[in-house]
């Protein structure tokens, strides 16, 4: 399931985040990548050994935490520090899958990868996020503060930036339930449950919708 959500950062915290990455220190986007993704990146990210680094992080992670959209779609376990990214004119991520397991000290799957958008798209040209699927090809560039949810098995690549600077807050999550289409399943069925929850708040038809959500979460999280 690929799923847009809006505003998950807010203009203040845009701001913010924007002035410690003016200030901050960028790094060759390499060095985050694994080996066959190496081939294609060309970008840069700021260094995460840094005090601003870490402000931005924090910053984009409490904001994923707090948004009640994205915890029903991803079912969160672990988020991963998020990468910041930036692509100046020339620079463009080729055709790539992210991988499998993250972190040196403790390894932990992607199931889930997360792009927050950090400026708005009249600020550059190019730099959309392409995703590949039997279906053709989309393209997606959402406004500053916007994410983009996709399973982390897709293949994706960022198109090369044409004038302007695109930048952008990576991370990936671990989620409670692994499979994408069952997450999907738990997605709909919340929604139908908070629907007939508003409109027949004491039907047996919203008892049921909890009760399904609920059970289907326990059958299915690890």
């Amino acid at each position: 399931m690929l799923i847009c959500i809006p505003d998950i950062l807010e203009w203040p915290e845009i701001k913010k985040i924007r002035a410690a990455i003016e200030s901050g220190k960028f790094l060759d986007g390499k060095k985050t990548a694994g080996a066959r993704a190496r081939r294609v990146k060309n970008n840069q990210q700021m260094d995460r050994t840094t005090d601003a680094a870490k402000e931005v992080k924090a910053a984009v992670v409490a904001a994923l935490r707090r948004n009640k959209t994205f915890q029903r779609v991803a079912l969160p376990k672990t988020i991963r520090p998020p990468l910041i990214s930036r692509y100046q004119v020339g620079m463009n991520y080729g055709l790539h899958v992210d991988d499998a397991l993250m972190g040196s000290k403790v390894r932990e799957r992607s199931d889930i990868s997360v792009t927050v958008f950090l400026n708005d798209p009249g600020d550059y040209e190019g730099g959309e996020l392409v995703m590949s699927s039997p279906y053709g090809e989309q393209e997606i560039k959402l406004p500053a503060g916007h994410a983009v949810v996709y399973p982390s098995s897709t293949l994706h690549q960022v198109a090369p930036v044409t004038r302007g600077e695109r930048l952008a807050a990576v991370t990936w999550v671990q989620s409670h339930v692994r499979d994408p289409a069952r997450r999907e399943i738990l997605y709909d069925v919340y929604r139908m449950r908070e629907t007939l929850a508003k409109l027949h708040p004491d039907g047996e038809a919203a008892d049921l919708a909890f009760k399904t959500h609920a059970n289907l979460l326990r059958m299915w999280s690890e």
